[in-house]
């Protein structure tokens, strides 16, 4: 392991904001700053003054910043410019910033498309929500050449939205199952409603992947219950990983080993 420097005037910080801050993003970083000996320390932020946060950054110079619900589409306005990972979604999970110019990226879509790489794209699927990152996770799909989807949402005027960005079909109330089944909504997240689900439990039988991109829990109720009919199931932590990786060599430059990885995935799993 290298060895990492006293926290001092030239250590760089990165950060996240959110409306409920957890603690794996935070644990992931440091743990990998630790592994590579890199002076840089990470904390998770919530606001209610997201102009002002933003500003911050940009005044404090603060390298790096993700962006969780409910800020992914909402920061757009406050950055200086995108990258084409969120561009072409119109959502950002991540800051970087270069000397005070902000720019936004998206490692949600890099995540789901190595997550679903080795699935058959002719298999139809439903994807439930419309926000920020049921964009990304709907562009992965159709990047990967996914044509046979459903949105479905409550949120009429979002769901046909971003159903007409994908090419896909948009449904107000769930109908027929499929495959693969995507929940993107806060069903089954922790402080929800015990064994909420976002599919019934008949579609989740009939369904062969269970795709939950909830981070906390690792396993909700609607993957507890796929993974119980042994179902294919991919997580929220999965997608955590993936991306925080992306967003540590965007802050940073280096590339962690494999072995880094796992290890700093593991401590934050603690």
């Amino acid at each position: 392991m290298a060895q990492k420097p006293l926290i001092g005037r030239d250590t760089r910080l990165c950060m996240s904001l959110s409306a409920r801050p957890g603690n794996f993003g935070t644990r992931f970083h440091n743990r990998l700053y630790e592994l590579t000996g890199l002076d840089f320390v990470y904390k998770a932020f919530s606001t209610t003054d997201l102009p002002a946060a933003i500003g911050g950054i940009r005044a404090l110079n603060i390298r790096g910043c993700a962006i969780s619900m409910p800020f992914k589409e909402a920061v757009i306005p406050l950055l200086d410019g995108l990258d084409n990972s969120a561009a072409a979604i119109d959502s950002v999970n991540t800051i970087v910033n270069d000397d005070g110019r902000l720019t936004g990226y998206n490692t949600d879509y890099g995540a789901v498309r190595a997550l679903i790489a080795d699935i058959d794209p002719a298999t139809p699927f439903v994807l439930r929500g419309s926000g920020g990152m049921a964009k990304a996770v709907a562009a992965a799909f159709r990047d990967a050449g996914f044509r046979d989807g459903v949105i479905v949402a409550r949120n009429q005027a979002a769901c046909q939205a971003l159903a007409a960005l994908c090419g896909f079909r948009w449904l107000a109330d769930l109908g027929e199952g499929a495959p693969i089944l995507i929940n993107v909504t806060p069903l089954g997240m922790t402080g929800s409603p015990p064994n909420e689900l976002p599919f019934p439990e008949a579609m989740i039988e009939q369904a062969v992947i269970a795709f939950d991109v909830v981070q906390y829990p690792p396993e909700t109720p609607f993957l507890r219950i796929a993974r119980e009919a042994g179902k294919r199931c991919i997580t929220g932590e999965e997608v955590a990983i993936l991306q925080a990786l992306d967003q540590f060599v965007l802050y940073t430059g280096l590339r962690p080993s494999p072995d880094q990885v796992a290890d700093a995935a593991r401590f934050a799993r603690q």
